[in-house]
């Protein structure tokens, strides 16, 4: 795997290397000596998937409060979506920033996000779905998320009419 810092601290693109034959090819999608060679949580506590019925599907953002803070390596398996990550962790010289990766099915990519940071995404094709691998289990009680067009991160979404959840779209703002 090759692994690519993004511009928020401790934020990754994972890329495959596959080994090609005449079959097709194989690759490792996860290792955890690997992910811990790049000072990244190899934890899996829970899977999910997400799938999207319409192109403009909203999901996020999302983050998980102390103690149950999570990482998650997000894979689009089906169709193709653009990723966000935002930095909310105060600490942090990219806080309130945010940064956009585009992942689709063809090219496997992931992008792991760190702890502390809010998640969301937005479907660019109908049928889209997405496969993460979480490092904490999920707690209601602790679950945040701020809402997908808060001026405070000014996300430059690809779609504007977004479809979003009665949950997604009553998010507060953050407040810094």
């Amino acid at each position: 795997m090759r692994f690519t810092e993004l511009k928020i601290p401790g934020a990754f693109l994972v890329e495959l290397e596959p080994r090609h034959d005449e079959r097709g090819f194989f690759s490792r999608s996860f290792c955890m000596k690997e992910f811990e060679a790049h000072g990244l949580n190899p934890v899996v506590e829970q899977c999910n998937i997400s799938y999207s019925i319409q192109r403009g599907t909203l999901r996020g953002l999302h983050i998980q409060r102390a103690p149950h803070e999570e990482t998650k390596l997000v894979r689009c398996t089906r169709g193709r979506l653009f990723d966000v990550i935002v930095d909310v962790r105060e600490e942090s010289p990219t806080y309130c920033q945010w940064v956009g990766v585009e992942l689709d099915a063809e090219s496997r990519r992931a992008v792991y996000v760190p702890r502390g940071c809010a998640h969301g995404f937005q479907t660019l094709e109908p049928d889209t779905e997405a496969f993460y691998q979480v490092s904490a289990f999920y707690s209601k009680e602790f679950e945040l998320g701020y809402r997908w067009n808060d001026p405070a991160f000014r996300i430059e979404w690809p779609i504007a009419d977004a479809v979003l959840s009665d949950r997604d779209r009553t998010h507060e703002d953050f407040v810094p």
